[in-house]
């Protein structure tokens, strides 16, 4: 799954990446009617490539909901697995095969930049500061255990995304890549890490801004006072608390 919005320049050398490496997948993208023709771009690739679909929506509505409906077009059609990531190369593809294989043992496996053997490229100190902020605010609130909360290289069961009501999400914006781990975790989800090296995009510019970061806050201090208000009285234990 590949959400876009102006990665004309990205996803016609993408595509082709993916599946010379992962043949027997399919690749749904889901565009916010880029206006320099990401569209139009995956519209010929599907011509040439009979597995890559498009999910076409009229203006731009923000990465959660465009995370949510390709969740739901997994479900629909019937996958077994889903593996998201980030359509401008900042995602090496070399680690996808690792993600799916890893998914075999657990119920999403994570592309981490924060365990042992991970890491970033290219980022200034502030962008690093921002990250581990949003991350141990993650944590704290909503009682994850995962380091890497905030990305979105990652690969789930579909059996697992059934089981959680995406009709309750909050966020949005880019707080959904915390609010998914928190709704997997809520019903059962097993999650495992794996390191990958985070790139820098290779064309266009970043949609990451201080505006998405203070949102992403806002949401995951509301999604921590839901957990807080669902919590079961002293003794009682929550499903999922064990992962």
């Amino acid at each position: 799954m590949l959400c876009t919005y102006n990665e004309r320049d990205n996803v016609k050398e993408l595509i082709p990446q993916l599946l010379s490496l992962m043949p027997q997948a399919s690749i749904v993208v889901i565009d916010d009617n880029s206006p320099d023709g990401t569209g139009q771009i995956v519209e010929q690739l599907r011509m040439i490539y009979p597995s890559v679909h498009l999910l076409h929506r009229p203006q731009k509505q923000g990465l959660g909901t465009a995370t949510i409906a390709g969740f739901r077009y997994a479900i629909d059609q019937g996958f077994d697995y889903l593996l998201n990531m980030d359509a401008d190369f900042s995602h090496p593809p070399k680690y996808v095969p690792m993600l799916f294989e890893a998914v075999q043992t657990c119920d999403v496996s994570i592309a981490s930049r924060y365990v042992r053997g991970g890491g970033v490229m290219g980022w200034t100190l502030r962008r690093k500061l921002m990250s581990w902020l949003i991350n141990f605010w993650a944590r704290r609130l909503l009682g994850l255990k995962t380091k890497d909360n905030s990305g979105s290289f990652r690969c789930y069961r579909v059996s697992l995304l059934q089981k959680a009501d995406w009709t309750k999400v909050l966020a949005t914006g880019y707080a959904i890549q915390e609010e998914i781990l928190f709704r997997c975790r809520r019903v059962g989800g097993r999650m495992l890490e794996i390191p990958f090296f985070f790139e820098d995009r290779r064309y266009g510019t970043t949609k990451i801004n201080l505006r998405e970061c203070w949102t992403a806050v806002w949401v995951i201090f509301r999604l921590g006072m839901q957990r807080i208000a669902d919590s079961p009285a002293p003794g009682v234990p929550v499903r999922g608390d064990d992962h």
